[in-house]
């Protein structure tokens, strides 16, 4: 079946339904990984957007559950060039149209992916609306007007759990947290409590935790209903506990600490991104996906293609823009959650 993605500024792209045969709209960002294609997909940091893959065939390795990062699909749509119909893996569960179909997640593919990618990249990311029947200045509409809100609360937990026993106690405030974060602080010992993204700092304060990990997720950090979690983190630094925050709550947590943020022209997503280490001048490959950076002058990360903020310390507490626990992406920077666990440590000896 034909599908239509149109854009905000009046561009169309005609290709092929894949996936739920449905419409959607969203944010066209786009993704330079050549794999992780599952953790990107189930990673809740791509809420409500339409996500457009660079590399031209996804799914080559089929569907494979034990690398999800959340049990649902964050995204709106999802674009690609071709998408591989006979998967070839021993652990491979399903194909990637099978997959998004179950979730009911729309699918675009046969497009021109890397004229798509131009783009975004010289105008910056857009809206856009994937149709079934050629678009109408009504979908233009729609697309151009779209906008989303209260995105932390739609992917956090509703509920206090703990999800792991070990010495250390670390409170983990779930804003659309990957697995693969839980998965870094198991290795380290640490009895995990996940925790919803509104739980006040004095609740918090009551689980006595030996550290506090803030983690990724959607949206604009700067906006209005993120107000009361920028003072729980004020209040919770305050009290001197370790905190350790990764992507959206390096940015939450640089609010609470007196900066602000700004939206980046078509943001970093993907593998391959290198940021380099103040201190020592190390260069590091890392994983991201963020469409917002912090304004710093004296980060403790810096990028190395435009120079943003790619990370901060104050001290007890630091936070970085990427992602160490690397899933999918390099393992340069695991060494992070160490860095974290030597605080951490520290702390719990009083």
């Amino acid at each position: 079946m034909t599908a239509y993605l149109a854009l905000e500024n009046g561009l169309v792209f005609a290709g092929a339904s894949f996936g739920s045969q449905k419409e959607a709209t969203g944010e066209v960002v786009f993704a330079t990984g050549m794999t992780g294609y599952l953790e990107t997909l189930t990673d809740p940091s791509y809420y409500g957007q339409i996500i457009l893959q660079t590399f031209p065939l996804i799914g080559n390795y089929g569907v494979i559950p034990e690398d999800f990062e959340s049990p649902a699909i964050g995204a709106r749509a999802y674009i690609v060039k071709e998408p591989c119909q006979a998967p070839s893996n021993f652990r491979s569960d399903g194909i990637i149209d099978t997959f998004l179909c179950k979730h009911g997640i729309t699918g675009l593919c046969g497009i021109d992916t890397r004229a798509l990618t131009k783009i975004i990249r010289n105008h910056g990311v857009m809206n856009g609306r994937i149709t079934l029947t050629p678009p109408t200045e009504a979908d233009f509409a729609l697309a151009k007007s779209h906008s989303l809100s209260d995105v932390i609360a739609a992917v956090s937990c509703r509920a206090v759990t703990k999800t792991s026993e070990g010495t250390y106690r670390i409170a983990l405030l779930d804003f659309g947290a990957k697995r693969g974060i839980t998965t870094e602080l198991k290795k380290r010992d640490c009895e995990i409590w996940t925790l919803p993204f509104d739980t006040p700092a004095a609740e918090i304060a009551k689980l006595k935790p030996h550290g506090i990990m803030l983690s990724n997720g959607p949206g604009d950090p700067s906006a209005p209903e993120n107000a009361p979690i920028v003072r729980t983190l004020k209040a919770l630094y305050d009290m001197g506990i370790p905190i350790f925050g990764i992507c959206l709550g390096h940015q939450l947590l640089a609010l609470a600490m007196g900066h602000k943020t700004m939206k980046l022209k078509f943001g970093h997503r993907g593998a391959n991104q290198p940021v380099k280490e103040a201190s020592t001048g190390r260069v590091f490959i890392t994983s991201q996906n963020h469409g917002y950076a912090v304004i710093a002058k004296n980060s403790s990360f810096i990028n190395v293609n435009d120079g943003t903020c790619e990370g901060l310390d104050y001290g007890g507490s630091f936070s970085v823009q990427f992602h160490p626990e690397a899933r999918g992406g390099p393992l340069d920077t695991g060494f992070l959650f160490d860095r974290f666990m030597e605080r951490v440590s520290i702390y719990a000896k009083g």
